[in-house]
């Protein structure tokens, strides 16, 4: 199973079929690099990018970035062989569109056999079971698709997503309950880079784990708004001194910038510095 702890602050999709983008992804500053063979390929397309991914797979030459690949989904011709493709070059796991019942995840677990399942809630009645979804064994990380889904819903998203965010912060309690990996949703305008930070933000402050991008001009604020910013890295370098001093001192209660410290601030401090140690140990 995938390191539950490595960062995942951005995920970027690509078609597989687009081999420069492909190559380019090597020198991006991304977490993860998603390489899709759904909705970014055509149909008369799909063997050929089934193909490139596997062979980009096998290249092993993605450096710190965690690579997925995205088959096509349940109902469509194309699933199966992209799972049995997939499986057999074994990337760091596969995502699976549009799992609507905890039956599919279910069985697309068992056809990614030891690989780590990425399910994506896009759906109504995916926002209503993913809880169940997320409940599965060998799923390992929660995914939202927005678009989908606000066409869905027949929502028109504004800057505040407000018309979404039940939808949102349902997929992250369901990936918190199960102890799974949430990854929020794409900001489709690629060239609205302010829209894009606000929405990072509020899926940062929520308490996802990370972004998925369309395009790599989007990278940047991602990683930006899921790192912890260098004030909150000196806060819990100084909590967890304070801490320690009490502790010491053989005082069972502390206090740091007039806060009591609590287990749960210890815990979160030194989380927060081993994911930022995670980061930097990137290069």
């Amino acid at each position: 199973m995938s390191d539950l702890s490595r960062p995942r602050r951005s995920a970027l999709y690509l078609p597989a079929s687009n081999a420069r983008a492909v190559e380019k992804a090597k020198t991006l500053d991304c977490d993860v690099v998603i390489l899709d063979l759904e909705d970014a390929v055509a149909p008369d397309m799909k063997v050929e990018a089934r193909a490139a991914a596997v062979a980009a797979v096998e290249s092993r030459s993605f450096g710190h970035r965690e690579l997925i690949v995205r088959i096509n989904g349940f109902g469509t011709p194309w699933m199966d062989d992209d799972m049995a493709a997939i499986v057999a070059a074994k990337p760091d796991g596969v995502q699976v569109p549009k799992i609507d019942t905890p039956q599919q995840a279910a069985e697309a677990v068992r056809m990614a056999r030891d690989l780590p399942l990425w399910a994506m809630i896009e759906s109504p009645r995916a926002v209503l079971a993913a809880g169940d979804i997320a409940g599965v064994e060998g799923v390992f990380s929660i995914v939202g698709g927005l678009a989908d889904l606000a066409k869905d819903l027949k929502a028109t998203p504004g800057p505040d997503r407000t018309e979404l965010l039940y939808a949102i912060q349902a997929i992250l309690v369901a990936a918190r309950a199960h102890g799974r990996i949430a990854l929020d949703g794409v900001h489709t305008d690629i060239h609205d880079l302010d829209g894009l930070a606000r929405a990072a933000a509020q899926g940062a402050a929520m308490g996802y784990d990370g972004k998925t991008v369309v395009h790599p001009s989007h990278i940047e604020a991602a990683n930006r708004a899921f790192s912890p910013s260098p004030q909150a890295i000196e806060d819990a370098r100084g909590l967890l001194a304070a801490h320690e001093a009490a502790k010491a001192e053989g005082r069972g209660v502390t206090t740091f910038k007039g806060k009591m410290v609590e287990v749960l601030h210890v815990a979160e401090a030194k989380r927060m510095l081993a994911f930022a140690d995670a980061i930097a140990a990137r290069g």
